[in-house]
């Protein structure tokens, strides 16, 4: 439920440094204000200089590493893969997908070489292309967009709900017209969307439902797995996310026609069931090859059995964190929606707000946070900074497919701004990340503390310019 840009990239590597893998039920309610706050930071243990100033770091002990490997129960079936010599799809693949769909409560699933494969094939399965439009929020890792526009269809952005991170249902119907085909909730950072009132305007308007589940692994909303509650959904298994399989994803659906369709497109299009390399069988539709491959199915199923405990261990960390440091001037947690029971806290956000901070800057503040041994990021930049649609709409295939008045980027843009998304991703948003919520309750309080550390010394860190 953790996909990332700062410019894009670079925020990734950020993200995957800090978790340690470059080696392979809470209610809306209002916002805690300064004023109502001023003296709770000296709850928490705040004393002494900020270690940007010289000052000793709250912590200097390290963080859970991630990915988590035990050699002794993790490695028998990634050995037995690799002496076997079967190495593409065959047996294993399958078998770890019946154990995702089964995990998930869903019919189907079928593996894929990563999550962005996973959203390019259901979007194509779903008959998506030229001439469509797909709703989408912006704040997402950039995938979610480049798999719209790779089929050929028009990215049209709903702005996002800030005090919960994703798409604002509120804003979705002003930006449905006659060539809505599709909206792609995504539950950024493994947080639940609205998906009643998602579902509820995708059956008034007759829309394809593609849950963009990246990040969201075993999360629920209204007690369903996410991924499971629209037409289909989609996974990544990518090294930082919360099941890491190096390269990987999965698309989940309870109908079987379109996953044997799906099955079709990843493998050439041989008809479900072919074998890999079954190449006298003959290709029925127009395909690709984005199969996985037996040892990343194999690694799959040997991490898939700790998922549950980590999970619970994410969030029952996330609800104490969230307790401490709501306490602190200027910091609002995420919010959730009423019937979103459970996270996957691929990240753990919250809204910083420089004004409780004399004035500090979220840049300056999240250097100081890192200096006292907190890992962190700012998170994304805007999408619409960003080239990659404007270069969509001047290719030549897209200049085949649309009139120049309908690829006009300028208009394009002025249409899809997204005041909020723009707020989160330039001034509010800090994350912190999956593997820090494996740690202890103490880890818990060494992030409390540093946050309210710097908060009682925001001033001196202002005028000090740090």
């Amino acid at each position: 439920m953790n996909h990332t840009q700062r410019n894009n990239s670079e925020a990734r590597r950020s993200f995957l440094k800090s978790a340690g893998v470059f080696a392979a039920g809470m209610m809306l309610s209002p916002s805690l204000s300064a004023a109502n706050n001023s003296n709770a930071s000296t709850a928490l243990a705040v004393s002494g200089k900020p270690a940007i100033m010289g000052g000793t770091p709250v912590r200097t002990a390290g963080w859970p590493k991630w990915p988590i490997w035990n050699p002794a129960t993790d490695e028998k079936r990634v050995t037995e893969v690799l002496r076997s010599g079967v190495w593409s799809r065959a047996n294993v693949s399958t078998e770890f997908e019946t154990a995702w769909a089964k995990t998930l409560g869903v019919k189907r699933s079928l593996t894929v070489v990563n999550g962005t494969n996973a959203l390019i094939v259901a979007l194509n399965q779903f008959d998506i292309g030229a001439g469509d439009e797909v709703i989408v929020p912006p704040y997402t890792f950039i995938a979610t967009i480049s798999a719209v526009l790779l089929n050929g269809a028009i990215p049209v952005f709903v702005d996002v709900d800030r005090e919960t991170f994703q798409i604002d249902p509120d804003k979705i119907e002003a930006k449905i017209t006659p060539r809505t085909k599709a909206i792609i909730p995504v539950h950024i950072l493994g947080l639940p969307c609205d998906m009643d009132r998602i579902m509820a305007i995708a059956k008034k308007h007759k829309l394809v439902v593609l849950e963009d589940a990246c990040q969201a692994h075993l999360a629920e909303y209204d007690g369903k797995k996410l991924g499971t509650i629209g037409d289909a959904g989609c996974f990544s298994f990518q090294n930082s996310k919360n099941l890491p399989i190096g390269e990987a994803g999965a698309i989940v659906s309870n109908s079987d026609v379109f996953i044997d369709k799906c099955f079709s497109y990843q493998q050439y299009g041989y008809p479900f069931g072919t074998a890999a390399g079954g190449i006298g069988i003959g290709s029925t539709v127009l395909g690709t090859k984005v199969r996985t491959s037996e040892y990343a199915s194999a690694i799959g199923l040997s991490l898939l059995p700790r998922l549950e405990q980590e999970t619970a261990t994410r969030n029952e960390n996330a609800a104490y964190l969230k307790s401490k440091i709501e306490k602190i001037p200027g910091i609002i947690p995420y919010k959730l929606y009423p019937k979103a029971n459970r996270c996957a806290f691929h990240l753990f956000p919250f809204r910083y707000q420089k004004q409780a901070f004399k004035g500090l800057s979220r840049a300056a503040f999240l250097k100081a946070l890192r200096a006292e041994g907190v890992p962190c990021s700012s998170g994304y930049t805007p999408l619409m900074d960003m080239s990659f649609i404007k270069e969509a709409f001047e290719s030549k295939n897209f200049k085949k497919m649309y009139t120049a008045q309908e690829l006009d980027y300028s208009k394009w843009a002025a249409q899809n701004k997204c005041p909020n998304n723009d707020i989160l991703c330039n001034e509010e948003a800090v994350w912190l990340y999956q593997n820090m919520l494996l740690g202890t309750k103490a880890d818990m309080d060494d992030i409390a503390n540093a946050i309210a550390k710097i908060h009682k010394n925001a001033d001196q860190l202002n005028k000090a310019g740090k």
